[in-house]
């Protein structure tokens, strides 16, 4: 006789709608990012009459109003969940975008890139988008942020070649114009169509069970990161901030996107300033951008297996490793091999990242805990491009920052190593010993 289930998981989880959109929507997110920008900054900077030191403050001042509006986006994302958010900056980073293409000066370029570019990339793009997939996964949430985070290895594996090819053709101005148009189709009309904030609004668990998660299994006693924790924890700002968990992954997160916002922003110069032609460069940086492709699949997926914090530790190792070969050599087939290993290590980090902070925190409260970091880590990256910058203005090469990248990596891979699941504290009961002790 056959047993009849009370409750069966649907045919179709749609929680895979949701990291579809994520998908679609980081296709658009390296519009908005260092290493788009770069492939245009010199010519941007001619045009316009300023420094690539001046130029890199102007990337630092739109990483500071990002820091400014996260936390608010975090606590309205855990509220409201992502679709409000995403229809309001898609339509913010459209006019953005159009209006560069106008900008008459620098200060113009810098006030719009600043006053609705950046924020529009804060209500749209990666934070926003992990924060929900992390949501809708609990088990599978390794692959489920990796696939979506494949539509950013995508696009930035053929972008920095199509933007220098349409900046020959059709000129910066009219590139910026292009991405606005584009962020209609890929961000505004999917995100208005597809994207919910949590299972539970649908009447759905997550990754699709049957039932809800109760206690998340012990985690290995070897790997006391491993395994998703409880699903409904709740953190506030205040019990996250107190835990030693928050503090390090926010500080190593922290000090190596330092090193890759100022990085990232003049990688294209880089290479162009050994003498290859804008084409070539271009395709060094498809090479780094393709192999974030495949790494962040396939660390999304380890990750539901093994250790975060070791295989976090291992990119920053690798990372390492690709940017000290690029210091050694000018050769074209070697500068492809550095970038390969460089941008292996870059894509599986982003992925783990997000992993790392779910696993930690848990679910609920993730877009509140998450905003609480972000400012910290962008204040921190706000200072890398005019690191990269300025030092390239007064030494004459990139030489002294990539030396400093190269030691902040190691220094991070042995402080990931210390990252340790936190414990919440809980509350004393009213009239307790303890409780009228604090009164």
């Amino acid at each position: 006789m056959r047993t009849v289930r009370t409750s069966e998981r649907p045919r179709f989880f749609y929680g895979w709608y949701i990291v579809a959109t994520g998908f679609l929507v980081q296709l658009a997110c390296p519009f908005y990012l260092s290493s788009t920008l770069g492939v245009l900054l010199k010519s941007i900077t001619t045009d316009l009459g300023v420094s690539r030191g001046a130029f890199s403050l102007m990337r630092s001042l739109e990483l500071v109003a990002y820091a400014g509006v996260a936390p608010w986006v975090g606590s309205l994302l855990d509220r409201y969940g992502a679709r409000r958010l995403m229809v309001i900056g898609a339509v913010v980073s459209v006019a953005g975008f159009l209006l560069l293409g106008y900008a008459r000066n620098f200060w113009e370029f810098t006030a719009i890139r600043v006053g609705l570019v950046s924020i529009g990339h804060a209500l749209v793009c990666y934070f926003v988008v992990n924060v929900t997939v992390s949501r809708w996964f609990v088990k599978k949430r390794g692959r489920a942020v990796a696939v979506a985070h494949l539509g950013q290895g995508l696009s930035k594996t053929t972008i920095s070649v199509v933007v220098a090819y349409l900046l020959t053709a059709i000129g910066w101005r009219r590139v910026w114009m292009l991405f606005g148009g584009l962020v209609v189709f890929l961000v505004l009309i999917p995100a208005a169509v597809w994207m919910r904030r949590s299972p539970e609004d649908m009447g759905l668990h997550p990754d699709g069970e049957p039932g809800p998660y109760g206690t998340a299994p012990a985690p290995h006693p070897e790997r006391p990161d491993s395994g998703p924790v409880v699903a409904d924890t709740t953190w506030t700002r205040r019990e996250a901030a107190r835990t030693s968990t928050f503090w390090l992954i926010t500080l190593v997160f922290s000090i190596v996107d330092l090193g890759i916002a100022g990085f990232n922003l003049h990688v294209f110069s880089y290479i162009s300033d050994m003498g290859y032609s804008t084409p070539q460069a271009g395709t060094v940086v498809m090479v780094m951008a393709g192999t974030q492709l495949g790494s962040g699949l396939l660390l999304g997926f380890i990750s539901e297996r093994v250790s975060v914090r070791k295989a976090t530790a291992l990119t920053f190792v690798v990372q390492a490793t690709g940017l000290f070969t690029a210091m050694q050599t000018a050769e074209l087939t070697w500068l492809y091999a550095a970038f390969f290993l460089y941008g292996a290590g870059l894509g599986g980090a982003q992925v783990l990242q997000e992993v790392m902070w779910a696993n930690s925190f848990g679910r609920i409260s993730l877009g509140t805990v998450r905003g609480l970091s972000l400012p910290i880590l962008l204040l921190f990256a706000a200072a890398g491009a005019p690191f990269f910058g300025y030092l390239h203005d007064y030494t004459g090469s990139y030489d002294l920052s990539l030396t400093f990248f190269i030691a902040v990596q190691i220094l991070c891979a042995g402080l990931t190593l210390l990252i340790r699941r936190p414990v919440k504290r809980s509350e004393p009961k009213a009239g307790s010993a303890v409780g009228r002790s604090q009164a």
